[in-house]
């Protein structure tokens, strides 16, 4: 738990355990007040809330119940709350489809330390990988924040690069300093799943996905090994010796 920096500062731990407990696999706690736009800037920490599983409306409902029970733990301690719906809860012609321009799920995922964004343009966890979906929950709770992830832990690994069916990542590095960096060509990666219609109720294609070595839970893997699926991976320069938790 990170030092707090007055008197009035709460300790996220009861929160936390309190999500895991109801099935959540990680929960972090973020300052996030440079990411906020006018309208919600009182709302500076960004509760970042992850379930390993694939997007499906069974991880959608997981993802809203576990917001709705941080809401009301916060909601009993005279807190302010704002939920941001999990990425696949495009809800067409709602109100609801409006809080995505607000927030970006990714930034409560590094400001909370929990992952940094990969070259995949997806939040990597060092145990999970790419392999967890997001929900944020946002609130004036002076909550004590985890240390943020300040840069990406890809290292050399290039394999979502050289494997992208759509050529959309373009290798880039992410980082705290420059969070707006273009990683993925969306259109690219868009005009190969509508062209598809085995992906038609689906995100992506998920392969950078699948050949992320955190998502298959590798290590340290040195270039030109293959492994059974007979991809080659590669080296992460910076990555732990194992897959640990953030």
């Amino acid at each position: 738990m990170r030092s707090s920096r007055n008197s009035t500062v709460m300790h996220s731990s009861e929160l936390k355990e309190y999500l895991m407990a109801e099935g959540a696999t990680l929960v972090g706690v973020g300052d996030v007040s440079r990411a906020l736009s006018a309208e919600i800037v009182h709302l500076n920490r960004g509760i970042a809330i992850a379930v390993n599983r694939g997007l499906n409306r069974e991880t959608v409902e997981l993802l809203t119940r576990l917001q709705y029970l941080a809401e009301g733990w916060l909601r009993a301690k005279s807190f302010r709350s704002l939920s941001i719906p999990a990425d696949s809860d495009r809800r067409k012609d709602r109100l609801i489809t409006r809080l995505y321009k607000l927030f970006c799920h990714k930034t409560a995922a590094t400001c909370s330390g929990l992952g940094w964004v990969g070259k995949n343009g997806l939040v990597i966890n060092r145990q999970y990988g790419s392999r967890l979906s997001w929900a944020t929950v946002l609130t004036n709770a002076d909550l004590d924040a985890d240390d943020p992830v300040l840069q990406s832990e890809c290292g050399d690994c290039d394999l979502c690069v050289r494997h992208c069916p759509s050529e959309a990542v373009r290798g880039r590095q992410w980082s705290m300093n420059a969070p707006l960096i273009e990683l993925v060509e969306y259109d690219k990666c868009s005009a190969l799943k509508n062209g598809r219609s085995r992906l038609a109720n689906k995100p992506n294609c998920g392969f950078c996905i699948t050949v992320c070595p955190y998502s298959r839970g590798s290590g340290r893997i040195d270039r030109n090994h293959r492994e059974e699926s007979g991809i080659v991976s590669c080296r992460l320069s910076n990555a732990p010796a194992s897959a640990t938790p953030s």
